[in-house]
């Protein structure tokens, strides 16, 4: 078994990352070698998930009662209503806090899984198996649990470190290429914020990514895991450089809240988006140059072609993502906080902008 392992170190908790194949297989003596005790266990997983992988880790996690939960991992079913529905579960089960939650699948259900296990009697142990490459470079790492309502995306949750994180890249196989595409959005948006040797490599090895080929795919991982635990390391609880990881993001989580999470567009395309949307508004505020901008956005262009704000957007909507913005969690005062981006490795924080500056920026966008 080749596993390559990053250790993240937080005020909260320390845990492993494992990066590589056949971890499902391995699973109990993972479990042991982490010195994880427990009676019992829940798996968490998303229905999409295949029914073989359930079973071989019921089968392997050997002498310890196990119980299942199942939903559909949608953004419109990141509510409180599943959160209940696994509280229930653990109840009824008679859960202690010295007990195990697993959660199996994409960003979705480690962001609830993530949640329930935190307010669960304050605190259940905590296994994330990753089984999207958005999750496995993303919301896996750093302890941000949460879940949607009316008002927005992940406007309710917890910082909550898991005791071990396992990315099984062989779970990348089963993926669609618009799934992929989706995690080489946070790739991609990782690269920005590091050293530019890592872009470069995107731009080399782009289509042996995109295609899950080893060893292009484990590097890709283990490099934006690298960004991503730097980051925490440094800034657990987001009070300054973590906002970093938000390049992209005020606009992506409003272009999804406008479209009300429908597939039409799933989060990594919008953090695709939201990417294009920030660097062109870097660029229109002089903040990068034109030959930064164009050499991302070529890249971008690479990636999907589809991915355009005016093939999913018209005038008319712009009233309906500013509502969003506005109450974006990032806000610290009655103006929309936005990431922008100076050149690789270099973004600007905290930059507010009035509604009418966005508003007018959107309506150009869309001409």
């Amino acid at each position: 078994m080749n596993v390559n392992k990053i250790f993240v170190k937080t005020e909260s908790k320390n845990y492993p990352v494992f990066i590589g194949k056949d971890f499902l297989t391995n699973i109990d003596d993972i479990i042991k070698k982490n010195n994880l005790k427990f009676k019992k266990c829940i798996i968490i997983f998303d229905k999409n998930i295949p029914k073989k992988y359930i079973n071989l880790l019921k089968f392997k996690i050997k002498n310890k009662d196990k119980v299942i939960f199942q939903f559909n991992s949608s953004e419109k079913n990141k509510n409180f209503k599943t959160v209940i529905s696994i509280l229930e579960k653990l109840f009824k089960n008679n859960f202690s806090r010295g007990d195990l939650l697993i959660a199996i699948g994409g960003g979705i259900v480690g962001d609830v899984s993530g949640f329930a296990a935190n307010i669960y009697k304050r605190g259940l142990k905590f296994i994330n198996i990753p089984s999207t490459l958005l999750a496995q470079v993303d919301s896996s790492i750093g302890g941000k649990t949460g879940i949607n309502n009316k008002f927005g995306k992940n406007l309710i949750g917890t910082f909550y470190q898991p005791d071990l994180v396992l990315s099984d890249i062989s779970l990348l196989k089963s993926l669609s290429k618009r799934e992929i595409i989706c995690g080489y959005g946070e790739i991609l948006k990782h690269s920005l914020i590091t050293k530019k040797s890592v872009f470069k490599f995107l731009k080399k090895n782009q289509k042996k990514i995109l295609n899950v080929e080893s060893p292009f795919i484990e590097k890709a991982i283990i490099e934006s895991c690298k960004v991503k635990k730097y980051i925490v390391q440094k800034d657990e609880k987001e009070k300054g450089l973590r906002k970093l990881l938000n390049l992209g993001h005020t606009f992506a989580h409003a272009f999804e809240a406008t479209l009300n999470f429908s597939k039409k567009l799933n989060h990594g395309e919008a953090v695709l988006m939201g990417l294009k949307s920030e660097i062109l508004l870097s660029y229109k505020k002089k903040i990068i140059s034109k030959k930064n901008m164009l050499e991302i956005f070529n890249h971008l262009k690479l990636i999907d072609t589809k991915l355009e704000i005016n093939n999913f957007f018209k005038k008319k909507d712009i009233k309906k993502m500013l509502r969003f913005m506005e109450s974006d969690k990032k806000n610290t005062s009655s103006k929309i906080n936005i990431i922008l981006l100076k050149d690789f490795n270099k973004a600007i924080l905290n930059l507010q902008f009035t509604k009418k500056e966005i508003e007018n920026f959107l309506f150009e966008q869309l001409s």
